[in-house]
């Protein structure tokens, strides 16, 4: 499993190179962001990692479904606005009470508490999480130093793209969306990236052994879910296919995880779709397997 401290910056350093200006822009915006991420503890203590630790295998695993080989496709622009929204595609995790009030008058949350009517807040802000992260974005969008609104809505919809929301939608993620400086933004293709590398993330990299005592008597459900990852040693990227591998554990937990392979084969199947459709870019792999040590 390749640690996001080891990962090659391939953004990152591409960026510096061919844009010093948005690098520093991009630099300036996790700086004035240190510690908001972890926000989310306050209000879910026992759940998987949504940190700036998140955040970078994010990117991390952007830079890896990108590769060198389409990372000359990407202009400055893309590039900063993946970064970004990868950074904060999950800082609505964290909404605090006073943004909730402010947040929940601008997202139908009533179709969702009307068929839950004992949901709370909390589950509230998880259901809805990419659409608070979305708010927040443009709300801070003077303190980060996005350089236009066009720039803020780009990596507004990026963020809200890692869940839910309809990629194939050309009026909310056109295939070329325009900036004040004449360039392009291939809006459909970026939202795909950060889905899938989220997908990856939630399977792959988060040791709940790092982040809780997983004997502490939280919620059931949790408690399986911390299971399953704690079983999760590594994922292999090959050419054609993402290899995970797990030990052999009790039914329940293996049950879990072939349960977990399936859903991130979906969410490769649904983005492997919106890339050959909506843009001109590819994706290799196409199989999510499963090995058991």
């Amino acid at each position: 499993m390749t640690d996001f401290l080891g990962n090659d910056y391939l953004m990152e350093r591409r960026l510096k190179d061919l844009d010093p200006d948005l690098h520093k822009r991009f630099s300036d915006m996790v700086f004035a962001c240190q510690n908001l991420l972890s926000n989310y503890k306050l209000i879910f203590p026992d759940y998987t990692d949504h940190s700036e630790f998140h955040a970078m295998n994010v990117i991390n695993f952007c830079n890896k479904l990108i590769g060198t080989k389409d990372i000359e496709k990407l202009c400055p622009d893309e590039m900063y606005i993946l970064l970004n929204s990868c950074y904060l595609h999950d800082v609505g995790m964290g909404t605090t009470p006073k943004l909730y009030e402010e947040f929940k008058e601008k997202v139908d949350v009533r179709s969702y508490t009307d068929s839950k009517p004992d949901a709370g807040i909390a589950d509230i802000i998880r259901n809805f999480h990419h659409e608070f992260s979305g708010l927040f974005i443009e709300k801070y969008a003077d303190l980060f130093e996005f350089p236009s609104k066009e720039y803020t809505y780009a990596i507004k919809q990026i963020a809200r793209g890692h869940r839910k929301t309809n990629l194939y939608d050309e009026q909310k993620y056109p295939s070329a969306y325009k900036l004040p400086n004449g360039n392009t933004v291939c809006l459909p293709y970026l939202a795909a990236l950060i889905r899938l590398a989220d997908e990856i993330d939630v399977v792959a990299e988060r040791n709940p052994k790092l982040l809780y005592d997983l004997e502490l008597p939280t919620d059931a459900l949790q408690i399986q879910e911390n299971k399953k990852l704690a079983a999760v040693k590594e994922l292999d990227f090959e050419q054609d296919s993402f290899v995970l591998v797990a030990e052999e554990s009790d039914l329940e937990t293996k049950e879990g995880l072939i349960k977990m392979v399936d859903k991130m084969q979906l969410t490769l199947d649904l983005c492997r779709d919106v890339i050959e459709k909506r843009t001109p870019f590819s994706l290799g792999q196409k199989k999510v397997l499963i090995h058991f040590l």
